[in-house]
């Protein structure tokens, strides 16, 4: 029996679609017969229904799986308001424990075949005083897929992002395009340039090419993001990295 997979969502900012990615990611690898999980191991903004607290991103992020997780796993952190996770877990007396995400990570990946990590923000956004999400990543030592938000700045963006990746030791198996900007010019010299940039580097590859979506419903825009994904190289690219 193969050992589970698992893989690490990260961004080039926030609110640039690695939920949106992440969901399509997970309904993906559910049509390819495999039993899907998701983390969103740090949640910032949260609400009540009936008494329970929910996150918009995790509760997404659930619809897209096809194996749920216990929410005390799936999200070991969930903070009330929406904003920096390292502002409003001392707002909150909560003290993000990267040790802690690391064993909830270890108890997910026997229910599943694949867990799909999403992080918070950007790659370096601060957790405590001493850590970022970049040390998240390299603590559950996944490979990484980038998601890019098209518009005007990306390819620095992309490419500095790209760059620390790799230089915390993480393999990044992919990126994908995602247009946020539906007006963004020379969208598709931009995808090139940043296309041609990492797999001349660093020999990764453009996973797809999500189009703006809105206003498509959440699960709408999970499927049609899905059907843009080559997630069959990536599945290659991860399998080739537990080895």
């Amino acid at each position: 029996m193969n050992a589970p997979l698992s893989l690490f969502v990260t961004g080039t900012d926030t609110e640039i679609g690695k939920t949106l990615v992440s969901a399509a990611l997970l309904r993906s690898f559910t049509r390819a017969g495999l039993r899907a999980a998701a983390m969103k191991p740090i949640a910032a903004g949260a609400f009540e229904i009936d008494g329970v607290w929910h996150n918009e991103d995790a509760d997404q992020l659930d619809a897209a799986s096809s194996v749920l997780l216990p929410p005390e796993i799936r999200t070991p952190y969930l903070l009330k308001a929406p904003a920096a996770p390292h502002i409003v877990a001392e707002n909150e007396n909560v003290t993000l424990e990267i040790a802690r995400i690391v064993d909830c990570h270890a108890q997910a990946l026997p229910l599943a075949d694949i867990v799909v990590v999403e992080g918070v923000g950007g790659f370096r956004v601060p957790l405590t005083e001493t850590h970022d999400t970049a040390d998240l990543a390299v603590a559950l030592n996944l490979p990484v897929v980038l998601v890019v938000g098209m518009r005007l700045g990306c390819i620095s963006h992309a490419l500095l992002t790209a760059e620390a990746i790799v230089a915390r030791g993480l393999h990044l198996a992919g990126w994908v395009a995602n247009r946020v900007d539906p007006a963004m010019g020379f969208a598709d010299e931009n995808i090139a340039a940043i296309r041609d940039r990492l797999a001349r580097q660093y020999d990764t590859p453009l996973l797809g090419i999500v189009p703006h979506l809105n206003p498509l419903s959440n699960d709408a825009k999970a499927q049609a993001a899905a059907d843009a994904l080559d997630t069959t190289r990536l599945l290659q690219s991860l399998r080739i990295a537990q080895r």
